[in-house]
């Protein structure tokens, strides 16, 4: 049957746009990108005041391994409407430094339609927007970190794809709805007074306490804050408006907050303080888990990740700093001591693959060759006298050195 080129051709486009471009032809779009979510979330959130495309903001907690979905309800405030818990996430708590460092970023994120991607090789991902204004003020690197699923992570917030599909779904839903931009809130655990009592000596506690001040303001408002960074710092709800932008290393403008809310913060803050003080120094709380102990670490771990992609032998896990380490003023010497881990690792690796080689060479036995016993000389009788005289015997050849040690290891 002969098929019309006329009739061909624009269905042909209709397919290739559709398939570069994101188009509505379902079944161009792989993996789980057109999952619905299941009857009874939908229905709890009618229940709620919530619909399907109203606008959502995620927040995600390290320590606690949760990823919350928050969506807008018909009187403008946020209700919870799910969580999931994280199959895995890269690093230690504390921020993304530098490209290498492995770490998942921390902070205030927009996740743009532009970041989605439903051809991920994660099965579905979108990109969390890392670096953002203050990332950049600070000279922080790194490039596509994601949420996504396949339960792998470098760097990323990895879920399960069966997760990733639904929380994907809400994203997708809210932008058909209008919604430009989600917020995104990675923090490195929740900010209660007992967690920030916890990490009051931590290198990154100013850091977190500046995110806590975001925390706050949505614990309050149950809105997802106005983000802006100046004088190289989040501020939150800072100006209404629109046309006045808060550059990132100026100076900050002066707030116009509303009275109702200056009040509202200043409260919560004193119920915070007193609740603080009575938690530190107690005894019976939980160990602060590990973190990033700053630049100087991420600056390691970046070295060793160069050197793991180049295919060089190094540590099975990325090297760690202790306090004790990262306060040190001789830095060299921390690099000293981790070239040696590594060197210690390599050389061991070489000894046992040395023992492994001999143990499968098999032996051949050496054919012994006479050997004949030179005549005495006669003795003299000054060789009688002082036998310390006579001719000295030969020193034993020096033993050769390993294979597997030459070269310095």
């Amino acid at each position: 049957m002969k098929i019309k080129t006329h009739i061909l051709a624009p269905l042909m486009l209709t397919l290739f746009l559709a398939g570069c471009q994101g188009g509505t032809v379902n079944d161009l779009v792989p993996n789980g990108a057109n999952t619905q979510l299941p009857a009874k979330l939908v229905q709890s959130m009618k229940t709620k005041g919530m619909t399907a495309t109203s606008p959502i903001m995620f927040r995600i907690f390290k320590e606690e391994n949760v990823l919350e979905v928050w969506k807008r309800k018909d009187n403008g405030r946020y209700d919870i409407v799910t969580s999931y818990q994280i199959c895995k996430w890269s690093g230690k708590l504390g921020p993304k430094f530098i490209e290498g460092d492995r770490q998942a970023p921390e902070g205030y994120y927009a996740v743009r339609p532009a970041h989605m991607n439903p051809k991920s090789s994660y099965y579905l991902s979108f990109n969390t927007g890392f670096p953002n204004a203050l990332d950049r003020a600070l000279g922080r690197t790194g490039a596509n970190l994601m949420v996504h699923g396949a339960c792998s992570s470098s760097g990323c917030y990895s879920m399960t794809d069966g997760q990733v599909a639904q929380i994907y779904a809400f994203a997708r839903d809210a932008f058909k709805g209008g919604q430009e931009s989600i917020q995104l809130q990675a923090y490195p655990f929740r900010m209660t007074a007992a967690n920030m009592a916890r990490y009051k000596d931590d290198p990154n506690y100013a850091f977190w306490k500046n995110l806590k001040e975001g925390y706050d303001h949505f614990e309050i408002t149950k809105v997802p804050p106005k983000v802006d960074v100046c004088e190289k710092k989040y501020v939150f709800n800072h100006t209404s408006d629109p046309n006045a932008p808060i550059a990132a290393t100026s100076t900050c403008p002066p707030s116009d907050q509303p009275e109702s809310l200056k009040m509202a913060y200043q409260s919560y803050q004193t119920n915070y303080e007193s609740a603080f003080s009575s938690m530190v120094g107690k005894g019976k709380i939980q160990a602060p888990a590990r973190s990033i102990q700053g630049l100087t670490e991420a600056k390691i771990i970046a070295e060793w990740s160069q050197r793991r992609a180049r295919g060089e032998r190094v540590t099975q896990e990325p090297p760690s700093l202790s306090p004790q380490d990262a306060d040190a003023a001789n830095k060299p010497q921390i690099m000293v001591r981790l070239a040696s881990a590594v060197a210690a690792d390599k050389a061991k690796e070489e000894r046992e693959a040395s023992k492994r080689s001999r143990m499968h060479t098999p032996a051949v036995a050496a054919t012994p060759v006479p050997q004949q016993t030179p005549a005495p000389a006669p003795m003299t009788t000054a060789a009688i006298a002082a036998p310390e005289a006579a001719a000295p015997v030969a020193a034993p050849a020096p033993a050769k050195k390993a294979w597997w040690k030459i070269g310095g290891n």
